[in-house]
Protein backbone atom coordinates (compact mmCIF):
# COMPACT_ATOMS: atom_id res chain seq x y z
CA UNK A 1 0.00 0.00 0.00
CA UNK A 2 1.29 3.55 -0.70
CA UNK A 3 2.28 5.59 2.36
CA UNK A 4 -0.33 7.93 3.83
CA UNK A 5 2.09 10.87 3.56
CA UNK A 6 4.06 10.17 0.38
CA UNK A 7 7.35 11.85 -0.37
CA UNK A 8 7.23 14.94 -2.60
CA UNK A 9 7.30 14.32 -6.32
CA UNK A 10 10.47 14.54 -8.36
CA UNK A 11 10.18 16.64 -11.52
CA UNK A 12 12.44 16.95 -14.54
CA UNK A 13 12.10 18.44 -18.00
CA UNK A 14 13.44 17.12 -21.29
CA UNK A 15 14.98 19.89 -23.39
CA UNK A 16 14.71 19.36 -27.13
CA UNK A 17 15.28 22.09 -29.73
CA UNK A 18 12.48 24.65 -29.56
CA UNK A 19 10.14 22.09 -28.00
CA UNK A 20 8.77 18.63 -28.66
CA UNK A 21 6.12 19.68 -31.16
CA UNK A 22 7.63 19.86 -34.67
CA UNK A 23 6.14 23.33 -35.21
CA UNK A 24 7.47 24.74 -31.94
CA UNK A 25 10.26 26.65 -33.67
CA UNK A 26 7.66 28.78 -35.49
CA UNK A 27 5.96 29.97 -32.29
CA UNK A 28 6.41 33.47 -30.81
CA UNK A 29 9.38 33.58 -28.48
CA UNK A 30 10.89 30.35 -29.82
CA UNK A 31 14.26 31.96 -30.75
CA UNK A 32 15.07 29.59 -33.65
CA UNK A 33 18.10 31.69 -34.58
CA UNK A 34 19.65 30.95 -31.19
CA UNK A 35 19.26 27.17 -30.98
CA UNK A 36 23.02 26.69 -31.39
CA UNK A 37 24.06 29.34 -28.85
CA UNK A 38 25.09 28.78 -25.27
CA UNK A 39 22.81 31.58 -24.04
CA UNK A 40 19.69 29.85 -25.35
CA UNK A 41 20.38 26.68 -23.37
CA UNK A 42 21.57 28.60 -20.32
CA UNK A 43 18.29 30.51 -20.25
CA UNK A 44 16.24 27.30 -20.43
CA UNK A 45 18.17 25.69 -17.59
CA UNK A 46 17.97 28.86 -15.51
CA UNK A 47 14.18 28.78 -15.87
CA UNK A 48 14.09 25.12 -14.85
CA UNK A 49 16.31 25.84 -11.83
CA UNK A 50 14.11 28.76 -10.79
CA UNK A 51 11.28 26.22 -10.68
CA UNK A 52 13.32 23.98 -8.32
CA UNK A 53 13.22 21.05 -10.73
CA UNK A 54 15.40 18.05 -9.95
CA UNK A 55 17.17 17.99 -13.29
CA UNK A 56 17.01 18.68 -16.99
CA UNK A 57 17.88 16.21 -19.72
CA UNK A 58 19.44 17.30 -23.00
CA UNK A 59 18.25 15.31 -26.00
CA UNK A 60 20.88 14.14 -28.50
CA UNK A 61 21.37 11.74 -31.38
CA UNK A 62 23.97 10.83 -33.98
CA UNK A 63 21.77 11.63 -36.98
CA UNK A 64 19.61 14.57 -38.00
CA UNK A 65 16.22 14.86 -36.35
CA UNK A 66 13.50 13.03 -38.25
CA UNK A 67 9.77 12.48 -38.16
CA UNK A 68 10.55 8.88 -39.17
CA UNK A 69 11.98 7.02 -36.15
CA UNK A 70 13.81 4.55 -38.41
CA UNK A 71 15.46 6.83 -40.98
CA UNK A 72 16.18 10.42 -42.00
CA UNK A 73 13.11 12.06 -43.55
CA UNK A 74 14.83 14.69 -45.71
CA UNK A 75 12.51 17.48 -44.52
CA UNK A 76 13.83 21.04 -44.46
CA UNK A 77 10.82 22.76 -42.84
CA UNK A 78 11.61 21.47 -39.33
CA UNK A 79 14.46 21.98 -36.88
CA UNK A 80 17.51 20.09 -38.11
CA UNK A 81 20.91 20.05 -36.44
CA UNK A 82 21.83 20.16 -32.77
CA UNK A 83 24.72 20.74 -30.38
CA UNK A 84 26.44 17.96 -28.44
CA UNK A 85 24.47 17.30 -25.24
CA UNK A 86 27.46 16.65 -22.96
CA UNK A 87 29.22 19.81 -24.11
CA UNK A 88 26.07 21.91 -23.67
CA UNK A 89 25.65 20.58 -20.14
CA UNK A 90 29.29 21.37 -19.34
CA UNK A 91 28.88 24.92 -20.67
CA UNK A 92 25.74 25.49 -18.61
CA UNK A 93 27.15 23.93 -15.42
CA UNK A 94 29.08 26.98 -14.12
CA UNK A 95 25.99 29.15 -14.63
CA UNK A 96 23.82 27.02 -12.33
CA UNK A 97 24.06 25.99 -8.68
CA UNK A 98 21.48 23.34 -7.82
CA UNK A 99 19.79 21.64 -10.75
CA UNK A 100 20.99 18.31 -12.14
CA UNK A 101 22.35 18.20 -15.70
CA UNK A 102 21.73 14.96 -17.60
CA UNK A 103 22.95 14.69 -21.21
CA UNK A 104 21.78 11.90 -23.50
CA UNK A 105 24.41 9.57 -24.98
CA UNK A 106 23.94 6.90 -27.66
CA UNK A 107 25.71 3.78 -26.41
CA UNK A 108 25.41 2.05 -29.79
CA UNK A 109 28.11 4.11 -31.49
CA UNK A 110 29.98 5.71 -28.55
CA UNK A 111 32.87 4.18 -26.63
CA UNK A 112 32.28 3.87 -22.87
CA UNK A 113 35.80 5.14 -22.15
CA UNK A 114 34.93 8.44 -23.83
CA UNK A 115 31.56 8.65 -22.09
CA UNK A 116 33.00 7.86 -18.66
CA UNK A 117 35.50 10.68 -18.73
CA UNK A 118 33.08 13.16 -20.34
CA UNK A 119 30.40 12.62 -17.69
CA UNK A 120 33.01 12.50 -14.91
CA UNK A 121 34.28 15.86 -16.18
CA UNK A 122 30.73 17.22 -16.14
CA UNK A 123 30.34 16.01 -12.56
CA UNK A 124 33.54 17.80 -11.56
CA UNK A 125 32.68 21.11 -13.23
CA UNK A 126 29.12 21.03 -11.86
CA UNK A 127 30.32 19.96 -8.38
CA UNK A 128 28.26 16.81 -8.28
CA UNK A 129 25.20 17.52 -10.45
CA UNK A 130 25.86 15.34 -13.50
CA UNK A 131 23.83 12.42 -14.71
CA UNK A 132 23.76 10.22 -17.81
CA UNK A 133 20.82 9.19 -19.99
CA UNK A 134 21.84 6.19 -22.05
CA UNK A 135 20.03 5.27 -25.26
CA UNK A 136 20.42 2.94 -28.24
CA UNK A 137 20.14 3.58 -31.97
CA UNK A 138 18.57 1.27 -34.54
CA UNK A 139 18.72 3.85 -37.35
CA UNK A 140 20.61 2.81 -40.49
CA UNK A 141 21.62 6.39 -41.29
CA UNK A 142 23.36 6.73 -37.92
CA UNK A 143 25.18 3.44 -38.49
CA UNK A 144 26.37 4.72 -41.88
CA UNK A 145 27.82 7.82 -40.24
CA UNK A 146 30.30 5.57 -38.47
CA UNK A 147 30.69 2.74 -40.96
CA UNK A 148 31.86 0.24 -38.36
CA UNK A 149 28.76 -1.90 -37.98
CA UNK A 150 25.53 -2.79 -39.73
CA UNK A 151 22.14 -1.51 -38.70
CA UNK A 152 20.55 -4.96 -38.79
CA UNK A 153 21.22 -5.90 -35.17
CA UNK A 154 18.02 -6.47 -33.17
CA UNK A 155 17.08 -4.18 -30.32
CA UNK A 156 17.72 -6.97 -27.80
CA UNK A 157 21.40 -7.06 -28.83
CA UNK A 158 21.69 -3.27 -28.69
CA UNK A 159 20.09 -3.17 -25.24
CA UNK A 160 22.48 -5.84 -23.96
CA UNK A 161 25.36 -3.84 -25.41
CA UNK A 162 24.05 -0.72 -23.65
CA UNK A 163 24.01 -2.60 -20.33
CA UNK A 164 27.67 -3.56 -20.84
CA UNK A 165 28.39 0.03 -21.88
CA UNK A 166 27.03 1.30 -18.57
CA UNK A 167 28.91 -1.37 -16.63
CA UNK A 168 32.21 -0.35 -18.22
CA UNK A 169 31.43 3.32 -17.59
CA UNK A 170 30.66 2.66 -13.93
CA UNK A 171 33.83 0.61 -13.45
CA UNK A 172 35.89 3.39 -15.01
CA UNK A 173 34.32 5.90 -12.63
CA UNK A 174 35.51 3.63 -9.80
CA UNK A 175 38.97 3.06 -11.28
CA UNK A 176 40.26 6.00 -9.23
CA UNK A 177 39.74 5.77 -5.50
CA UNK A 178 38.44 8.93 -3.85
CA UNK A 179 41.81 9.73 -2.26
CA UNK A 180 44.00 8.70 -5.20
CA UNK A 181 45.16 12.30 -5.69
CA UNK A 182 47.74 13.24 -3.06
CA UNK A 183 48.93 16.58 -4.48
CA UNK A 184 51.81 16.78 -2.00
CA UNK A 185 54.28 19.40 -3.22
CA UNK A 186 56.76 18.67 -0.43
CA UNK A 187 57.20 15.03 -1.40
CA UNK A 188 56.55 15.50 -5.11
CA UNK A 189 53.74 12.94 -5.11
CA UNK A 190 50.63 13.94 -7.01
CA UNK A 191 48.93 10.54 -7.40
CA UNK A 192 49.02 7.34 -5.36
CA UNK A 193 49.40 4.78 -8.15
CA UNK A 194 48.20 2.02 -5.82
CA UNK A 195 44.80 3.69 -5.74
CA UNK A 196 44.31 3.60 -9.51
CA UNK A 197 42.91 0.32 -10.78
CA UNK A 198 42.66 -1.63 -14.01
CA UNK A 199 39.05 -2.65 -14.56
CA UNK A 200 39.92 -5.53 -16.97
CA UNK A 201 36.42 -5.76 -18.43
CA UNK A 202 35.96 -8.51 -21.01
CA UNK A 203 32.61 -9.04 -22.70
CA UNK A 204 31.01 -9.68 -26.07
CA UNK A 205 30.92 -5.97 -26.88
CA UNK A 206 33.85 -4.35 -25.08
CA UNK A 207 37.33 -5.19 -23.86
CA UNK A 208 38.53 -2.35 -21.64
CA UNK A 209 41.58 -2.40 -19.38
CA UNK A 210 41.47 1.04 -17.75
CA UNK A 211 41.99 2.91 -15.55
CA UNK A 212 40.26 6.13 -16.55
CA UNK A 213 42.31 9.28 -17.04
CA UNK A 214 39.77 11.33 -15.02
CA UNK A 215 39.59 11.19 -11.21
CA UNK A 216 36.49 9.67 -9.64
CA UNK A 217 33.43 11.95 -9.97
CA UNK A 218 32.31 13.90 -6.87
CA UNK A 219 29.14 11.76 -6.72
CA UNK A 220 31.19 8.59 -7.07
CA UNK A 221 28.65 7.37 -9.63
CA UNK A 222 26.57 10.02 -11.44
CA UNK A 223 23.00 8.70 -11.72
CA UNK A 224 22.30 6.70 -14.89
CA UNK A 225 18.87 6.81 -16.51
CA UNK A 226 17.19 5.29 -19.56
CA UNK A 227 13.84 5.35 -21.32
CA UNK A 228 11.79 2.16 -21.37
CA UNK A 229 9.18 2.69 -24.07
CA UNK A 230 8.20 -0.96 -23.70
CA UNK A 231 9.04 -4.05 -21.66
CA UNK A 232 12.07 -4.94 -23.81
CA UNK A 233 14.07 -2.25 -22.01
CA UNK A 234 13.11 -3.33 -18.47
CA UNK A 235 16.19 -5.59 -18.09
CA UNK A 236 18.43 -2.63 -18.99
CA UNK A 237 16.83 -0.54 -16.24
CA UNK A 238 17.00 -3.41 -13.77
CA UNK A 239 20.67 -4.11 -14.44
CA UNK A 240 22.09 -0.69 -15.17
CA UNK A 241 19.96 2.31 -14.17
CA UNK A 242 19.26 4.42 -11.13
CA UNK A 243 16.23 5.93 -12.83
CA UNK A 244 13.91 4.77 -15.61
CA UNK A 245 11.33 6.67 -17.67
CA UNK A 246 8.14 4.95 -18.84
CA UNK A 247 5.63 6.15 -21.43
CA UNK A 248 2.38 5.03 -19.85
CA UNK A 249 -0.93 6.27 -21.24
CA UNK A 250 -2.89 6.00 -18.00
CA UNK A 251 -2.49 5.03 -14.36
CA UNK A 252 -3.14 1.36 -15.12
CA UNK A 253 -0.31 1.22 -17.64
CA UNK A 254 1.93 3.08 -15.19
CA UNK A 255 1.19 0.50 -12.50
CA UNK A 256 1.92 -2.35 -14.90
CA UNK A 257 5.20 -0.75 -15.99
CA UNK A 258 6.35 -0.30 -12.40
CA UNK A 259 5.47 -3.93 -11.63
CA UNK A 260 7.33 -5.12 -14.73
CA UNK A 261 10.46 -3.16 -13.81
CA UNK A 262 10.38 -4.43 -10.22
CA UNK A 263 10.04 -8.00 -11.53
CA UNK A 264 13.02 -7.43 -13.81
CA UNK A 265 15.01 -6.16 -10.83
CA UNK A 266 14.17 -9.28 -8.88
CA UNK A 267 15.14 -11.50 -11.82
CA UNK A 268 18.47 -9.66 -12.03
CA UNK A 269 19.10 -10.18 -8.30
CA UNK A 270 18.82 -6.45 -7.59
CA UNK A 271 15.45 -6.23 -5.89
CA UNK A 272 16.80 -4.11 -3.04
CA UNK A 273 18.67 -1.59 -5.15
CA UNK A 274 17.17 1.94 -5.38
CA UNK A 275 15.60 2.49 -8.80
CA UNK A 276 13.26 5.41 -9.42
CA UNK A 277 10.56 5.07 -12.06
CA UNK A 278 9.38 8.32 -13.68
CA UNK A 279 6.40 8.83 -15.93
CA UNK A 280 6.94 10.58 -19.26
CA UNK A 281 4.43 13.07 -20.73
CA UNK A 282 4.44 15.70 -23.47
CA UNK A 283 2.60 18.75 -22.14
CA UNK A 284 0.76 21.76 -23.57
CA UNK A 285 -0.34 24.01 -20.71
CA UNK A 286 -2.66 27.02 -20.76
CA UNK A 287 -5.06 28.93 -18.53
CA UNK A 288 -8.00 26.81 -19.72
CA UNK A 289 -8.37 23.37 -21.26
CA UNK A 290 -9.92 24.91 -24.36
CA UNK A 291 -6.97 27.27 -24.83
CA UNK A 292 -4.49 24.41 -24.52
CA UNK A 293 -6.43 22.31 -27.03
CA UNK A 294 -6.71 25.20 -29.47
CA UNK A 295 -2.98 25.85 -29.28
CA UNK A 296 -2.17 22.20 -29.94
CA UNK A 297 -4.57 22.19 -32.88
CA UNK A 298 -2.99 25.36 -34.26
CA UNK A 299 0.48 23.82 -33.99
CA UNK A 300 -0.77 20.71 -35.78
CA UNK A 301 -2.24 22.88 -38.52
CA UNK A 302 1.05 24.70 -39.00
CA UNK A 303 2.88 21.37 -39.09
CA UNK A 304 0.42 19.89 -41.58
CA UNK A 305 -0.56 16.84 -39.53
CA UNK A 306 -1.45 15.84 -35.99
CA UNK A 307 1.56 15.41 -33.73
CA UNK A 308 1.94 11.91 -32.30
CA UNK A 309 4.29 10.71 -29.60
CA UNK A 310 5.32 7.59 -27.74
CA UNK A 311 4.34 9.46 -24.58
CA UNK A 312 0.90 10.70 -23.55
CA UNK A 313 -0.01 14.12 -24.98
CA UNK A 314 -1.51 16.26 -22.24
CA UNK A 315 -3.32 19.51 -23.12
CA UNK A 316 -4.88 21.33 -20.18
CA UNK A 317 -4.24 23.55 -17.19
CA UNK A 318 -1.42 23.24 -14.62
CA UNK A 319 -4.01 22.27 -12.00
CA UNK A 320 -5.33 19.47 -14.21
CA UNK A 321 -1.80 18.24 -14.83
CA UNK A 322 -1.18 18.27 -11.06
CA UNK A 323 -4.29 16.10 -10.63
CA UNK A 324 -2.97 13.62 -13.18
CA UNK A 325 0.54 13.46 -11.71
CA UNK A 326 -0.74 12.86 -8.19
CA UNK A 327 -3.12 10.18 -9.48
CA UNK A 328 -0.31 8.41 -11.34
CA UNK A 329 1.94 8.64 -8.29
CA UNK A 330 -0.41 6.19 -6.58
CA UNK A 331 0.54 3.72 -9.30
CA UNK A 332 4.09 3.67 -7.94
CA UNK A 333 5.79 6.43 -9.91
CA UNK A 334 8.27 8.53 -7.97
CA UNK A 335 8.32 11.46 -10.36
CA UNK A 336 7.91 12.65 -13.91
CA UNK A 337 10.00 13.83 -16.82
CA UNK A 338 7.92 16.35 -18.73
CA UNK A 339 8.44 17.17 -22.40
CA UNK A 340 7.35 20.79 -23.03
CA UNK A 341 5.51 20.99 -26.34
CA UNK A 342 6.83 24.51 -26.92
CA UNK A 343 9.70 25.44 -24.66
CA UNK A 344 9.07 29.18 -24.85
CA UNK A 345 5.51 28.66 -23.58
CA UNK A 346 5.32 25.35 -21.74
CA UNK A 347 8.55 25.44 -19.74
CA UNK A 348 7.48 28.62 -17.87
CA UNK A 349 4.01 27.10 -17.53
CA UNK A 350 5.65 24.18 -15.69
CA UNK A 351 7.92 26.26 -13.47
CA UNK A 352 5.46 29.10 -12.74
CA UNK A 353 2.16 27.25 -12.97
CA UNK A 354 2.53 23.54 -12.21
CA UNK A 355 5.22 23.86 -9.54
CA UNK A 356 3.28 26.40 -7.39
CA UNK A 357 0.16 24.25 -7.76
CA UNK A 358 2.02 21.17 -6.48
CA UNK A 359 3.58 23.22 -3.69
CA UNK A 360 0.14 24.36 -2.55
CA UNK A 361 -0.80 20.70 -2.30
CA UNK A 362 2.33 19.84 -0.32
CA UNK A 363 3.61 17.65 -3.16
CA UNK A 364 6.74 19.52 -4.22
CA UNK A 365 9.74 21.11 -2.55
CA UNK A 366 9.98 24.82 -1.73
CA UNK A 367 13.79 24.91 -1.80
CA UNK A 368 16.69 22.75 -2.87
CA UNK A 369 17.70 20.50 0.00
CA UNK A 370 20.81 18.80 -1.41
CA UNK A 371 23.90 19.89 -3.29
CA UNK A 372 24.21 16.87 -5.60
CA UNK A 373 21.89 15.19 -8.07
CA UNK A 374 22.12 11.94 -6.12
CA UNK A 375 21.12 13.89 -3.02
CA UNK A 376 18.11 15.45 -4.77
CA UNK A 377 16.99 11.99 -5.85
CA UNK A 378 17.60 10.45 -2.42
CA UNK A 379 20.29 8.11 -3.75
CA UNK A 380 23.23 7.30 -1.44
CA UNK A 381 26.77 7.86 -2.66
CA UNK A 382 28.06 4.40 -3.61
CA UNK A 383 31.25 2.90 -2.25
CA UNK A 384 34.12 2.35 -4.67
CA UNK A 385 34.20 -1.30 -5.72
CA UNK A 386 37.99 -1.29 -5.97
CA UNK A 387 38.86 0.54 -2.76
CA UNK A 388 40.88 -1.42 -0.24
CA UNK A 389 39.16 -2.04 3.09
CA UNK A 390 40.27 0.30 5.88
CA UNK A 391 42.84 -1.18 8.17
Amino acid sequence: MPPSDPAPLHLAVALEGAGWHPAAWREPGARPGELTTARYWADLVAEAEAGLLDFVTFEDALGLQSTDPAEADGRTDLVRGRLDAVLVAARVAPLTRHIGLVPSVTATHTEPFHVSKAVATLDHVSRGRAGLRVQISERPDEARHFGRRTASEPASVLLAEAADHVEVTRRLWDSWEDDAEIRDVATGRFVDRERLHHIDFEGPHFSVRGPSITPRPPQGQPPVSALAADASAYPLLARSADLGYVTARDAGQARAAVAGIRAAQEAAGRAGRPLHVFGELTVFLDASPAAATRRLQRLDSVHGSAYTSDALLFAGTPAQLADLLLDWRRAGLGGFRLRPGVLAHDLPAITRGLVPELQRRGAFRRSYGASSLRGLLGLPRPANRYARPAA
